[in-house]
């Protein structure tokens, strides 16, 4: 269902104030259900090619389809830390989803990685199970909107160091300790700890996309603002997974709809 269903509360989506992300996800669902759209979950595209003014998509399963028009609403993937011992012990301690994996840390100590809006949510989610909550950050400011900030500083279970760069994680057969330094000092130290929720930003979700249309420096699909067409004709980019400015689900939405009005008048012109 999206990054949205990762998220604990929604607040900026019309109608729906306080909301979880997966209700919201699930209200979506249940709209788009009462159309005739075939929706093909588990099946993760591996590729899109065009030939002939023909798209072509292939997924992971082996199957392709076809159409004259294709819209791109992939999102974005959590960026990763890249540090030793985080692929070992993903699944076994490291997560990028407090939702997903929060009930596993039950009276545990968890770090989270990140001082933006995503770490603070995280750690806010973690309270409801966790005894301890460290949320790292390497800079020596937060990002997190302030009412996020006043809602950490009310919990007495989360801690909040600043100018903190993560080396290593270990463990054996899960994980047991950080390994971080203190960029004030140059100090290294290592903290015992159950768990890692890394929330230090994400990356579009494009590389199925790759020598098809056009990408920026940072990866994401260039779009026209107002159809979110590609340099690819017939391909449309919508959401966080292309180049506007700003990350949020009702311009996602937005964007939804500019790119489904704009394929709809691209097949218009082409049958006529």
């Amino acid at each position: 269902m999206g990054q949205v269903a990762k998220t604990g509360q929604v607040d900026n989506y019309p109608g729906f104030f306080e909301v979880s992300g997966q209700m919201l996800m699930e209200k979506f669902e249940e709209h788009l259900n009462k159309f005739e759209i075939e929706i093909g979950e588990g099946e993760e595209v591996t590729k899109v090619e065009k030939a002939e003014k023909i798209f072509s998509v292939k997924t992971e399963r082996g199957k392709e389809f076809f159409g004259k028009a294709v819209i791109v609403a992939t999102g974005r993937d959590p960026r990763p830390l890249e540090i030793p011992g985080e692929k070992e012990f993903i699944g076994r301690g490291v997560s990028y989803c407090s939702i997903c994996d929060a009930p596993f840390f039950q009276d545990k100590a968890v770090a989270v990685i990140g001082g933006g809006n995503s770490g603070f949510e995280a750690a806010l989610d973690l309270t409801k199970y966790a005894k301890r909550i460290f949320i790292f950050e390497r800079s020596d400011t937060l990002k997190a909107d302030e009412i996020l900030q006043e809602q950490v500083k009310r919990e007495k279970k989360i801690q909040v160091h600043l100018n903190k760069e993560m080396k290593k994680i270990e463990g054996k057969g899960k994980v047991q300790a950080l390994i971080y330094q203190d960029l004030k000092t140059g100090k290294t130290f290592q903290v015992p700890i159950d768990g890692v929720f890394v929330q230090i930003g994400s990356i579009p979700a494009t590389d199925f996309l790759k020598g098809l249309c056009q990408f920026n420096e940072d990866d994401e699909i260039k779009v026209d603002s107002e159809t979110c067409a590609t340099s690819c004709l017939g391909l449309f980019a919508a959401g966080d997974v292309n180049n506007g400015k700003w990350k949020q689900i009702i311009i996602a939405a937005g964007e939804g709809a500019r790119a489904a009005l704009a394929a709809y008048e691209y097949l218009q012109r082409k049958i006529l």
